[in-house]
Formats: structure tokens, sequence, C-alpha cells
């Protein structure tokens, strides 16, 4: 169901644009446009709202924000970003992967697109540098598929006899392929063999569980998905009931009872996203706004899961983590 709130923010003086069309009675409107479903979105809304806040935007008087998650279904991003552009907004903030990018820019060469997402923006076609993006697109990029064999090393640092690893993917995410090859080569590197289980659905994720537990898998590395990051709970639980030590790429992961984590902090993320959405709203052009990379990237470590896998975890490891959880 579609959920819609509004968010009115004061704008400083020199904000010219936001300050012509709130006198002509028109709230600049930004489009908050997820792949996921709301629930779990309160501290990313939070950062985003304060990042806002810092630019002198600030709840009350001067905008709005339109809501659209399409809740794991890629196949309603057209639609939503199309009923987006239909609403005018000023600005879309693209949450969940270049796959919501896409969707977005495909509906509009027009509209100020600010992203925020773990793919390479010129791999997949989205900008045409990261200095100089042109276009309407632009935002922030932590990459997180590249951070893969990181993920894997700390995975067989802290599980060294592990020897059948198992990657779990969104087949519906872009940048799978790449995400897979890396790993496998990254496996092979260090004489352990990867195999790939797909899952694009929440009900898929119980599949490939099934199948990856069946074929004797020991350790799990979770793909950089928006749906496997949304999933975390689900995840985490069926990764304790078969004892399986699994490392993901965001932090809300472990917080909700998964092992390990490395990758970007996403509300972080978002909020350095609310710069360049403040920037556009007070009249700078995204094609002179240059992609930047996620600024804060985090290892965190949960000790209460990791007793309860029997697991020792070296010293080395626990030195190296930005949190641990107890």
């Amino acid at each position: 169901m579609r959920r819609r709130q509004f968010i009115t923010l004061l704008c400083c003086a020199a904000a010219a644009p936001l300050a012509a069309r709130a006198q002509q009675g028109r709230l600049p409107v930004i489009g908050y446009f997820h792949a996921v479903s709301p629930e779990g979105q309160e501290a990313n809304l939070a950062a985003f709202r304060k990042g806002l806040g810092e630019h002198g935007l600030v709840e009350g008087r001067n905008f709005a924000i339109e809501y659209r998650f399409a809740n794991n279904d890629y196949s309603r991003l057209p639609e939503l970003a199309a009923d987006l552009v239909h609403r005018e907004v000023a600005v879309i903030l693209a949450l969940g992967g270049a796959v919501v990018t896409r969707a977005a820019k495909a509906a509009t060469p027009k509209i100020p697109i600010v992203f925020v997402q773990a793919q390479d923006p010129i791999a997949m076609g989205l900008v045409a540098s990261l200095n100089r993006p042109g276009g309407n697109v632009t935002g922030i990029a932590f990459l997180a598929a590249e951070l893969g064999p990181k993920r894997l090393g700390l995975l067989r640092d802290l599980v060294p006899a592990a020897s059948h690893y198992a990657l779990l993917v969104n087949p519906n995410d872009p940048a799978t392929e790449s995400v897979t090859a890396d790993l496998r080569a990254a496996a092979a590197s260090i004489g352990r063999g990867i195999e790939v289980f797909a899952a694009g659905s929440p009900r898929e994720i119980d599949s490939a569980f099934a199948e990856l537990v069946q074929k004797g898998s020991d350790a799990l590395v979770v793909g950089a998905s928006s749906l496997l990051a949304n999933r975390g709970v689900q995840i985490a639980t069926l990764a304790a009931i078969h004892r399986l030590p699994a490392i993901y790429y965001t932090r809300n992961s472990v917080e909700v009872g998964g092992l390990m984590s490395y990758g970007a902090n996403i509300p972080d993320a978002i909020h350095q996203s609310a710069t360049y959405v403040a920037r556009i709203l007070k009249g700078e052009k995204p094609a002179d706004l240059p992609v930047v990379q996620a600024a804060k990237f985090e290892f965190v470590l949960n000790m209460q899961t990791a007793r309860s896998l029997g697991l020792d975890v070296p010293a080395g490891l626990l030195a190296i983590a930005d949190a641990v959880i107890e």
C-alpha cells in the first residue's frame, strides 16, 4: 500500500528556487524512491532529515516528500518512477541500487536524480564520468560489490576451517554478475570453492537456504542487494537455525542477529546525499555535481552470535572492528 507523508523544510534566504516556488504556492517536492518496503527506514530517514537541516532546510514550511516504495517488487519500479514524474517532483532520491536509478532515469531526462547505491554508476550507464556526470543524475556510490573479496577474507579469518562457501545474490540486481565473478576469483585465490544461490524474493530466500544447507555449505557471504539487506532478520534467523556463519554488507543485518558485516554505513551515505538534494533545490545542476564515494565504511561484529555458533573470535579481528555488539 502506498504510504504518503509530508516533511516541510525552512529554507535560508539564499535559496532562491525554493523561495520562488513557495511564494507561488507550490511546495517543491522530494521524491523518496526506494526498492524495499517502508519498514526499517527510520534510521535512513532520520539521517536524510538531519543532512537537510545542516543546509538550512528543516521541517515545517518549504517542501514536502513523496514516498514511493516498491516493496521488493522490481517490476513496480517503472510505474512508481512515472508516478513521481507525474507528480512533478523537484528532485528524486533513488535508493536501493542501480535498478532504481535506472527506472528513475528512464522516466525522466529532466528531473534531477540523486542516487545512493552500491554499484559503479559508470558501469551501470548512469553517468558519463564521476567528475562530470552530465545529464540529470549524480549521487553517492559506495561500490559494495568491490568489497566482496574483503568480506570473504574476513569470513575466512573468523572461520578458517570452512571449505565450502556459499554466496547468496539477488538475480534481479544488475551488478550480480560482476559480484559473482569477483567472489569466485577471490575464493579460488585462497583455495576454496564458492557456490552461488539466487533469491529474488523473500520466499526464494527460504528456498535458497534449504538448497545451500543441503549442499553442505559451511560459510555464507550475503551479496550486496537492497532486497537482501531489507530481509536481514529473515536471513540472520535462517543462518542461526542452520548454524551457518555469515557475513553481510550492512550493519543493520548484524544488529538483528547476523554474525558480522563489512561495508558502507548506509545512513551516513544517505546523510551525504542530503547535501546534493539541498544544493539542487537551491538551483545547482546534477551534471555539475561529481559522484562521490561514501565517506564511512565499517566492520561490525556480533559477539553474542559468534558465541552461539561456538566461534572464537581472533584478537586481530576484534582489534580492527569498528563496532562490537554484545
